[in-house]
């Protein structure tokens, strides 16, 4: 065997050894998770609800706030056996009913497109994040959750990240049925700087709002204004969209100093915007109560999307120029230097934490979209565990029925869970279907417990309530299963492509964060042709 056949065979084993050490140790790092939730078991013997068990919505409609997070990912939170601190979340769980099985999309916009129609994003053609680049956004023929609200007497206020058109004021929150709006157009800036791609990212109903400040606390500062400065006789709908977890990783000296005892600096600051998160909640929440409204407020805690995690591919690694044209071939695209930098940001500095499910943002995989949720309501909802399938279309229509607005729209891809919540039973069975993005073509689609992937031509099912880790492929087992579901899949509607071209993403790309190089977004929005 000559020199380079042994330096090579060596290679080849040292890379075996050290997949098969890694392998190992994230067997052992999840072993406690795992079992934990292979003990979350739906009661298979349980039946859905038919329409004669519907029970009837509250009296009075009570406020609403919904708070969203970023990039939050399964084991992020303490009650799912995070070492991070989420005292506020871990006690608004405990007291309310946890969602086990929520799911949302595998990215920001097509949830939030979700969240605030009831409808699949794929349905209303929002299938990747939105650019700051892009024309438009949310369908405008779309009724929102807040114009729904609005209509039923609410009073209706966005803090924080809107993320579904940043560009035309037509798709901006106050002309979506929001009467006030303070944050954030585009999909991410940096919690100090309020930057997104080279623009300042930080108004109040339209105006730029230059102000110092901790983007987090800031969003709660808001939040806690608007509940104190409400209007008593009317009902309050709140929409706490939070920046955080999401890049960049900035936090507070203190509060990253307080996780000294986390090795990995990315997780370190990671558990830090967590923790910094949860604060806010409380501000929020003990304003709910300051004010004697608690009892009469739902509170609906979601994710966007799993978290994102360091890629353990060779690829990050990759020196110049070779990394450069991987990126190229893989987007098909000629990349500015400024692209590179934030796909490695993107491969390199996510700190989240999904285990013990496969998969992270931007995946149709478990940890791409099984996120933690919860909700509280004192006095309504008793403290329990809802161990059914739940997605983020089922928000709207839940929220139409308990506030007793008027459902003009019936064609919601969700269904109401209240009468399903309040008996700890199934919904109506309906199919769910995700998109990791339209670049890559990977789908799933749900019939619980039943999970169909079609990635790259393959096809794979797995048994969700038995195997929720998604270890074995029972495709071959149940063929009549795999083509009724490929069916539905393939049936499913597709509408227009809300987004531009890629390309012209690459030379301009969406950086959280940085140095500003043009004017701030809220003064390059226009009016409506």
């Amino acid at each position: 065997m000559n020199r380079f056949a042994q330096i090579s065979v060596a290679v080849v084993l040292v890379v075996i050894g050290y997949g098969l050490f890694v392998h190992i140790q994230q067997a052992i790092e999840m072993a406690p998770a795992k079992r934990a939730v292979l003990a979350i078991t739906a009661d298979p013997n349980a039946a859905p609800l038919e329409i004669a068990d519907q029970i009837p919505a509250p009296a009075s409609p009570p406020n609403i706030v919904v708070i969203l997070a970023d990039d939050l990912g399964w084991r992020d939170v303490g009650y799912n056996m995070s070492e991070v601190r989420t005292p506020v979340i871990d006690r608004l769980a405990g007291a309310g009913i946890t969602l086990n099985r929520f799911y949302a999309q595998p990215s920001c916009s097509p949830t939030r497109a979700a969240l605030m129609t009831g409808k699949s994003p794929i349905r209303l053609g929002i299938f990747n994040p939105l650019s700051k680049h892009n024309p438009t956004g949310l369908p405008l023929g779309e009724k929102t959750l807040a114009d729904h609200l609005k209509a039923a007497g609410y009073q209706t206020a966005l803090t924080g990240k809107w993320h579904l058109g940043p560009q035309n004021l037509a798709y901006h929150p106050n002309a979506r049925g929001f009467d006030h709006f303070y944050g954030n157009l585009t999909g991410g800036v940096g919690y100090y700087d309020k930057v997104h791609g080279g623009g300042y990212d930080w108004q109040r109903n339209g105006a730029t709002v230059r102000e110092e400040g901790y983007t987090t606390q800031l969003i709660a500062r808001e939040a806690v204004k608007l509940i104190e400065e409400r209007d008593p006789s009317r009902p309050l709908f709140l929409y706490a969209a939070f920046g955080a977890p999401h890049l960049p990783n900035e936090a507070p000296d203190a509060m990253i100093d307080s996780y000294s005892a986390i090795g990995n600096k990315n997780r370190r600051i990671h558990a830090a915007m967590v923790t910094e998160l949860d604060a806010a909640i409380g501000e929020i929440h003990a304003a709910l109560v300051s004010e004697d409204i608690e009892r009469n407020t739902l509170i609906w805690f979601m994710s966007d999307n799993g978290g994102l995690i360091p890629y353990r591919n060779i690829a990050r690694h990759l020196p110049e120029p070779f990394f450069t044209m991987a990126v190229e071939a893989r987007f098909d695209v000629d990349a500015s230097p400024t692209f590179i930098d934030f796909v490695r940001t993107n491969l390199r500095d996510g700190g989240s934490d999904n285990r013990p499910f496969k998969g992270a943002k931007q995946s149709v995989a478990e940890g791409g979209v099984r996120v933690p949720a919860f909700l509280y309501w004192p006095g309504e909802f008793e403290p329990s565990d809802y161990n059914h399938m739940a997605t983020v279309q089922d928000v709207v229509p839940t929220l139409l029925n308990i506030s007793g607005a008027a459902q003009s729209e019936t064609n919601h891809d969700g269904r109401s869970l209240w009468t399903a919540l309040k008996t700890n039973t199934p919904a109506p069975a309906m199919e769910y279907v995700v998109q990791a993005s339209q670049l890559t073509q990977s789908f799933a689609v749900y019939r619980y417990p039943y999970k169909l992937v079609e990635q790259g031509g393959e096809q794979k099912l797995y048994d969700l309530e038995t195997d929720p880790l998604e270890t074995r492929n029972i495709a071959r087992e149940h063929p009549e299963r795999v083509a009724e579901l490929s069916a539905y899949l393939e049936a499913f509607p597709r509408g227009e492509k809300v987004g531009i071209v890629l390309q012209d993403i690459v030379d301009d790309p969406d950086f959280f964060g940085g140095e500003e190089d043009r004017a701030p977004w809220a003064e390059q929005a226009y009016a409506p042709e």
